[in-house]
């Protein structure tokens, strides 16, 4: 099984690929993790990452397909592999093409922007532990205040609203177009093209991962 995950920040990809892993026994592949490993690893390609990221200049596509490709070369990447968050633009999925990367199916879990903030702009965290609260799906049992040690609890600048709708147009900016480019490749036909396949991403978890199972089975 081999896949690419889309979905707008905070639809649930990172859930819904930890399912996806365990069941097909295939590795998530994030580009973070790739760059940091190859930083540390002092590789060609990691020497040419980090003096970019360095001068705080943005990795170019290149260096990131160069990852993607030594990458899908361990042995763990036998059975296929995930892609969670990569790619995020038309060049770097233009590129994954020319560079022969195969793709299987590409699964978008699809939530409404409301449902995103309600989602993000409501959690609570208790910082010392990491235990995570939601203001209506899962409140504490006095508000504002961890269950266990009674101590305050935090919003997150990530998860504040204006930050989120911040990430939602840069997603829908730069990333969504990445839903018709796949989609018009699937009905294209061609060799090799994936399938395509969009599931809604509300409802309780366990619902989702079904959807997400049945779409990958279809």
């Amino acid at each position: 099984m081999r896949l690419i995950l889309l979905g707008a920040p905070g639809a649930g990809k990172g859930t819904q690929a930890t399912f996806i892993k365990e069941k097909y026994n295939i590795p998530q592949i994030s580009t973070g993790d790739m760059l940091r490993a190859a930083v540390a690893a002092g590789t060609e390609l990691g020497v040419a990452a980090k003096k970019v990221m360095d001068a705080g200049g943005l990795v170019s596509d290149d260096i990131i397909i160069g990852l993607v490709k030594d990458r899908l070369k361990q042995p763990d990447c036998a059975n296929g592999y995930l892609f969670d968050g990569f790619p995020r633009t038309t060049p770097q999925a233009d590129a994954m093409k020319e560079a022969g990367v195969k793709i299987d199916y590409v699964l978008e879990i699809d939530v409404p922007d409301s449902a995103i903030v309600e989602r993000m702009s409501g959690r609570r965290v208790h910082q010392p532990s990491g235990r995570t609260y939601h203001i209506k799906f899962n409140p504490p049992k006095v508000e504002g205040k961890d269950d266990v040690t009674g101590e305050a609890l935090i919003q997150r600048d990530d998860d504040k609203e204006e930050t989120v709708l911040k990430r939602l147009s840069v997603y829908h900016e730069q990333t969504e177009v990445l839903v018709g480019y796949y989609g018009k490749w699937a009905e294209s036909g061609q060799p090799g093209a994936p399938k395509y396949r969009k599931i809604a991403g509300v409802g309780p978890v366990e619902q989702i991962r079904e959807s997400a199972f049945a779409a990958l089975a279809s």
